[in-house]
């Protein structure tokens, strides 16, 4: 059975080849492309494809950001356009929080431990998101200082338990810990995100993070 199909996405060579002998030394993963910069970057990932794009954020010609966005309007790719994980040396920048709102699956810091990368490839895969770690607070402050927006008329199509549901997701729970304080089994909460998130054209549980700081709603 293949392995996860992924793309690196950095101007820096050194740091490709690092991050390729990492990534290919796994059993279930597979480095099928690589780029310089957000041109090449789309280039390759019409070619090959992949599950999952490490981008780094600052490169040349185009930058991580417009490579992003370009990538997840593409129609070509239909109802399932890679899983896009921001690569960045801050904590946490504007950058990173456009990247979050555009549609990115997270980002991770470029000196992440070697491990926690590879179960962020295997995480975003698998529909989930990923935020490095010590940016994670910084991140949802940035959103929560803005002035909120107005809440947009698709969450009026929430039925109250979804509401209910949201409102917990958004304070970070995670399925486990929805189910046992609702009396809820964890696929019966599974069902009710995929719900939300679908009536709310989010794609994971950090946009719906996101989308309740922006819009005053935790």
């Amino acid at each position: 059975m293949s392995g996860i199909r992924v793309v690196l996405v950095d101007d820096q060579a050194l740091f490709r080849a690092g991050i390729r002998m990492l990534v290919d030394s796994q059993a279930d993963l597979d480095v099928v492309g690589e780029a310089a910069n957000g041109r090449e970057a789309l280039t390759v990932v019409r070619a090959t494809r992949p599950d999952v794009v490490l981008m780094d954020i600052r490169m040349p010609v185009m930058d991580g950001l417009e490579a992003t966005a370009e990538l997840l309007r593409d129609d070509s790719f239909g109802a399932d356009p890679p899983r896009v994980v921001m690569l960045t040396t801050f904590d946490l920048d504007e950058a990173a929080a456009r990247a979050i709102r555009q549609g990115a699956s997270g980002f991770l810091l470029k000196d992440a431990d070697p491990e926690f990368l590879l179960a962020s490839i295997r995480t975003v895969h698998s529909g989930s998101a990923v935020i490095a770690a010590s940016a994670t607070r910084e991140l949802f402050a940035h959103f929560a200082s803005a002035a909120p927006r107005p809440v947009p008329p698709a969450y009026g199509t929430l039925t109250d338990r979804e509401r209910e549901i949201f409102a917990l997701a958004a304070r970070g729970l995670s399925n486990a810990e929805i189910a046992g304080r609702e009396f809820l089994s964890e696929a019966t909460v599974k069902t009710h995100i995929s719900r939300i998130l679908s009536k709310l054209a989010l794609r994971d549980r950090v946009q719906l993070v996101v989308f309740a700081f922006e819009h005053g709603l935790t």
